[in-house]
C-alpha cells in the first residue's frame, strides 16, 4: 500500500509538471526563415502564426510563386524549430521515468 501512496504521489507531481509544461510550450515561440532571411514566420507553441516578414523586393507582381514557396518554407522551418524545442522540453521532463519504449508525452 505504501508503494502505491508513493506512485499516486508521483503521478499527481507528474501531472502538475505536465500542466506547467503545456503552458510553457502554449507561450514559446520560433521563427523560422526562407529565401536567406527574405521571408521570416513566427508561430507561438500553439502552431498559431503570429507574424510574417516579407523583404520589399519581394513583392512583383511576376515572382507571387516564389513568395508563395517561400512563405511556406519558412512556416514549415518555423514548425520544425517548435517541435524540436516541444520535443527537448518533455524529454527534460520526463526523464528517468520508467516510461514503455516509443511512448511519448503529451500524449
Amino acid at each position: 500500500m505504501k508503494d502505491l501512496m508513493g506512485m499516486m504521489k508521483q503521478a499527481k507531481a507528474m501531472q502538475e509538471k505536465m500542466q506547467g509544461l503545456q503552458a510553457e510550450i502554449a507561450e514559446a515561440t520560433a521563427t523560422g526563415q526562407a529565401g536567406g532571411g527574405v521571408v521570416s514566420v513566427t508561430l507561438k507553441g500553439t502552431g498559431e502564426l503570429v507574424s510574417l516578414d516579407l523583404d520589399a523586393s519581394l513583392l512583383k507582381a511576376d515572382e507571387k510563386d516564389i513568395l508563395e514557396d517561400l512563405i511556406v518554407a519558412a512556416h514549415a522551418d518555423a514548425k520544425r524549430k517548435l517541435d524540436a524545442e516541444i520535443q527537448d522540453k518533455t524529454q527534460a521532463l520526463t526523464a528517468g521515468l520508467p516510461l514503455p519504449p516509443g511512448m511519448k508525452l503529451p500524449f
